[in-house]
């Protein structure tokens, strides 16, 4: 018999995506509702269930934070931005369409959707499944195994990504995916507010790791270190120890795996188009119905649910759909006409992004820590760097395509922001290049 195949989908991490994905152009109905959020995670789970027929599907919620961390550490993800409303609203729309659909939803009072998928995944192996976990979030790599998968949706028009042993290996510079745990107690997170071990990036983690192979071993062989390293580590011993309990997923939750309740089965068609019609959902209802209607591709999806073959559906890039940071295509942009000597923002392809909130700089940072050489430019109050306030940073790394971050008024909120972006800069393997780098320097 096939094995069978469980889907998790990390409810939030894929409703912020969809509503950033939008940020430039976002979707709103005629009653003036913002349903950027809505489209953006049904695009994410239709596709799911389109290209891998699977078999069992849940999602998982976050329901008032994580009460295991906050008790360790307060400030866990203290200096996170508000929900944006649309998000805020968008959320039970969705939670309406998931039960239409008859997909599970998980959520715990002051458990985070990370630690529901990470135990729900380890007792769906223990029964024989396969499980793949579908989130942008690198943290899900701890958890891989044999069976256990990260599936990253599709992103700036790449195919989706799906993480087993030797992809995690590869990326993280580890010989276990449980490393990734040290590796990111190292480096502290600036989203959740993980303060991880000083002057310790990226490179350094992955330097320590195939040193010393943990956050532990590396604590007890601080006299092998030298200099501002070995003060700085020494002094921060408690603090590693830390961020690696709040960067540990949770694998004993009280949430239970029932094969029975996770079976993907026929949605109730009606319900879901009446949610649509609300929405204004014309064309997603369209394809929704052509999907799950009698007689059509959900009998396919039903009768080859067993099938392990993991598809991967190549997608193209074509000058008449611009991919965002994000990985969501926008609306069709303008045939590209040269009628003139001078190139113009009319007549050159191009795809510029404003990016704010946690989430959106967050995955910022993550590009650009995978490049070899980034152009920056700032903006800024004045022309003399010792008495102006930076208003914004743009970053672009590839013809045609830019990233502007806005920064605050409020001085130390600007701080905190700018702060995220040291590890960037200080990565040595990271090329800088700029106009007027000695003002930016002063600065």
């Amino acid at each position: 018999m096939s094995q069978k195949r469980l889907f998790l989908l990390d409810a939030y991490a894929l409703i912020f995506r969809g509503y950033y994905a939008f940020i430039k152009n976002p979707r709103i109905n005629s009653k003036g509702l913002d349903t950027s959020a809505i489209m953006g995670f049904m695009n994410s789970l239709m596709d799911v269930i389109k290209r891998e027929k699977p078999d069992h599907l849940a999602v998982a919620f976050d329901k008032g934070g994580s009460d295991f961390r906050n008790e360790m550490f307060p400030e866990y993800k203290a200096n996170r931005d508000a929900t944006p409303e649309a998000i805020k609203i968008a959320v039970p729309y969705i939670q309406e369409l998931l039960k239409a659909m008859h997909i599970p939803i998980m959520e715990k009072e002051g458990i985070e959707a990370d630690d529901l998928i990470g135990t729900l995944a380890k007792q769906a192996e223990k029964q024989g499944y396969q499980v793949f976990m579908v989130t942008p979030d690198k943290d899900f790599a701890q958890l891989v195994s044999e069976n256990i998968f990260m599936y990253k949706p599709a992103r700036m028009g790449n195919d989706i990504e799906i993480w087993g042993i030797p992809e995690v290996q590869a990326k993280f510079e580890v010989e276990r995916p449980e490393q990734v745990i040290d590796f990111l107690g190292m480096m502290g997170d600036s989203v959740d507010n993980i303060p991880g071990l000083p002057g310790v990036g990226e490179k350094t983690a992955k330097k320590f790791l195939a040193d010393y192979g943990s956050m532990e071993n590396l604590l007890a062989n601080t006299h092998e270190l030298k200099g501002k390293m070995k003060e700085n580590i020494e002094a921060n011993k408690e603090k590693g120890i830390l961020s690696k309990k709040l960067a540990t997923i949770l694998l004993d939750c009280p949430v239970q795996f029932n094969e029975k309740d996770f079976e993907l089965s026929k949605p109730d068609v009606e319900k879901t188009d009446e949610i649509f019609q609300e929405l204004e959902f014309r064309q997603m209802k369209a394809q929704f119905d052509k999907l799950f209607g009698s007689g059509n591709e959900y009998d396919e999806i039903t009768s080859n649910g067993n099938d392990t073959t993991t598809k991967k559906t190549s997608v193209k890039k074509s000058p008449e759909n611009q991919m965002d940071l994000f990985g969501f295509s926008d609306e069709p942009s303008e045939e590209v006409t040269h009628n003139s000597f001078y190139a113009t923002l009319e007549t050159t392809e191009h795809f510029y992004q404003i990016v704010q909130g946690d989430l959106a700089t967050k995955l910022l940072l993550q590009n650009l820590e995978k490049q070899i050489a980034v152009c920056f430019d700032t903006e800024t109050t004045g022309l003399d760097a010792l008495n102006s306030e930076l208003v914004g940073i743009a970053f672009s790394w590839e013809k045609g395509k830019g990233f502007y971050v806005p920064f605050p008024e409020n001085q130390e909120e600007a701080k905190i922001l700018a702060q995220k972006f040291i590890p960037f800069f200080e990565n040595e393997t990271i090329e800088k290049i700029g106009q007027n780098l000695k003002y930016d320097l002063k600065y």
